[in-house]
Formats: structure tokens, C-alpha cells, sequence
């Protein structure tokens, strides 16, 4: 088992740096900084514009600076769109729609086999998400809610689990670079970095939690969440109630503003920081010692470049849990603590 860790581990952080030194070492001299931004930042992959035109290369008006160009497949040129509302299809909405269907593809199934006898072991396959489900129920959204968490169960539940399961394709390896590095080993196509297959855009391995749009986005339900108990179960009186009771009226006008308005912020940046930053320096960390080698093109630097991503890999896999689990135990909390006074 820990050989195929191992394998799984060198086969994720070695292959897509093959695909990219291979493309820039006939060019120009390996770039460590270009490689890493390629891999973590987003960008469009599939053309989709509402109301606009196309510009190809070679027409009057193509601009070539613009940040998002395609190629078209059947020509081979290069094309930008002018006007109208971009909703260009990126890398990490890709991952999102994956993650979406692996979810489906695994909890309608278990739902439909855990509800034909909820009393019964029916496999370990249904017992395994249950066995998760009960965790998250029972000593997360229950503890922190005192009793009150039924009519979240099915959000938190589906945080939980859309937030590990994003953490986790990030950790797998580009499956369309992966095609490609096998094909240009062999022979049988030629790499066009900036021009990968459909596949390789589809699953991009780019961690869907490593963007603040995603991180702020979750964080910014939570603190919904937070106002919308705090008027579920205490009404009107939460605005003046946010502030804790017995506190003298002079220090309750200055802890009001803090307690009502800075704190939910404050949580929600916490929130998104904390799964933003921890999602993406693993990543940088193993991109960087994996750089090293192609950076210093010494042998003496492998050993130590390959021993340590592995390390840090296998890290990234709790580290995965982990914040999904601090993600989702915190949105508990802030939302507990909203619904009475304290």
C-alpha cells in the first residue's frame, strides 16, 4: 500500500512538469515561476459569449494582448470575442461539474441502498458514507447547535462533501497531460503546451478550493446562514441581541457595530483564508521542489525533490480532510452561536 502511495505520489507531481519542460526547454530556458502560475491559476478553457462576435487572427480588429484568446480546431487560428457578456467555461468550473456528478454518482446510490433498511449493514460501500454522515450529525452540526441542526443537516452535509471532494481532485493529476506525455513518449502526437486535447481541459487537476471566488463564495453562504438563524429563532430581537447580555450601555454602543456587522465579517474572511491558503501552499510546495530539478538540472537535487513531494503529498491528503472538516465544524459554530443569546 505505501509503494502505491508512493508511485501515485511521484506519477502526480513529476508527469505534468515532463509535459511543460518538454514544450519550454525547446524554446527558451525553464521557468520555475511560469510553471507554478500555470498550474494554480484559472483560466478560460471553453468559449462561451452571449451577444458578441468572433475576431479571428488576420481580421481587422484581432487583438492579440486581449487576456482571453482560443484557437479554433478546424482552422488552427486564433480568435478573441468583441461585445458581448463572457461566460467563458474555465478550468475549475470543469472540476466543479466533475465533483458535482462523482456526488451523485455515489450518494444516490448509497441513499437508495441505506434506505431499503436503515437498521441493516447492507455493504460496506453504504456503511462507509454513513459512517460519515452519523460523524457529521452527531458531533458536528448537533454539538454546535445544541439540539437545533435538523433543518441544516442536508447543507452541512453537502459542504462537508463537496469541499473534500474538490480538495481532493485537485490532488490527482491532469489526466489529459498525463495522455500526453505518454503520447509524446512514444511518438504518436507532438505536445502543443498552449494547445492541449479536450480532455486535458475537462480534467485540468486544478484544486476548485484554491480560488477565492470559490472560498468566498462558501464563506459568504455561512455568513447568510449566521443572520438568517439569528431571526429564525430569535426575531427582531437578534439585532439587539447580538451584543452579550449584562453589558453596560456605554461599552454595549461600542461592542454593538462589532458584534452585529465586524464579526460575521471577520468570520467570513477567516473562513476564506484559511481553506484559500491551505489548498494552494501544499501545491506550491510540491511545485516547487519538483521545479528544483528542472530548475538546476542536477541529479544531486532529485532524490531530495522526489522524497520530499512525495512527503508533502501524502500530507496534502489529510490536510484535505482536514480543512473540509474545519470548514464545516466552524460554519457550525458561527451558526449555533447566532441562534440565542449569550
Amino acid at each position: 500500500m505505501t509503494k502505491k502511495f508512493i508511485f501515485f505520489a511521484l506519477l502526480v507531481v513529476i508527469l505534468p512538469f515532463q509535459v511543460f519542460a518538454s514544450e519550454e526547454g525547446s524554446h527558451e530556458a525553464f521557468d520555475l515561476n511560469e510553471v507554478i502560475v500555470h498550474h494554480l491559476m484559472d483560466n478560460a478553457e471553453f468559449p462561451f459569449n452571449i451577444g458578441g462576435v468572433k475576431v479571428f487572427e488576420g481580421e481587422s480588429g484581432f487583438d492579440s494582448s486581449k487576456e482571453t484568446i482560443f484557437t479554433d480546431h478546424e482552422t488552427g487560428k486564433r480568435f478573441h470575442f468583441t461585445g458581448g457578456f463572457d461566460m467563458h467555461i474555465t478550468k475549475r468550473v470543469t472540476m466543479m461539474w466533475i465533483v458535482a456528478l462523482l456526488l451523485f454518482l455515489i450518494f444516490i446510490p448509497a441513499a437508495k441502498i441505506i434506505a431499503k433498511d436503515p437498521l441493516k449493514v447492507q455493504s460496506r460501500f453504504a456503511n462507509t458514507v454513513e459512517v460519515f454522515v452519523n460523524f457529521l450529525r452527531k458531533d458536528i452540526v448537533d454539538e454546535s447547535m445544541h439540539g437545533h441542526g435538523h433543518g441544516y443537516y442536508h447543507y452541512i452535509f453537502t459542504l462537508f462533501f463537496f469541499i473534500l471532494f474538490c480538495n481532493l481532485m485537485g490532488l490527482v493529476p491532469s489526466v489529459g497531460e498525463l495522455v500526453a506525455v505518454a503520447g509524446e513518449a512514444t511518438g504518436v502526437m507532438h505536445v502543443d503546451h498552449h494547445n492541449l486535447p479536450w480532455i486535458a481541459k475537462v480534467w485540468s487537476g486544478i484544486t476548485v478550493t484554491g480560488d477565492i471566488s470559490v472560498t468566498m463564495t462558501l464563506a459568504l453562504l455561512t455568513m447568510f446562514l449566521i443572520y438568517t438563524a439569528g431571526f429564525i429563532y430569535q426575531g427582531p430581537k437578534f439585532i439587539w441581541h447580538s451584543v452579550p447580555n449584562g453589558v453596560p450601555l456605554p461599552l454595549y454602543l461600542i461592542m454593538w457595530p462589532l458584534e452585529f456587522i465586524v464579526s460575521p465579517l471577520a468570520k467570513t474572511f477567516a473562513l476564506t483564508v484559511r481553506l484559500l491558503a491551505n489548498m494552494t501552499a501544499g501545491h506550491v510546495i510540491i511545485l516547487a521542489l519538483m521545479g528544483f530539478i528542472f530548475q538546476f538540472q542536477s541529479w544531486g537535487i532529485v532524490p531530495v525533490s522526489v522524497i520530499g513531494s512525495g512527503l508533502i503529498y501524502v500530507l496534502e491528503i489529510f490536510v484535505a480532510f482536514l480543512q473540509a472538516y474545519i470548514f464545516v465544524l466552524l460554519t457550525s459554530l458561527f451558526v449555533g452561536l447566532s441562534m440565542h443569546r449569550h
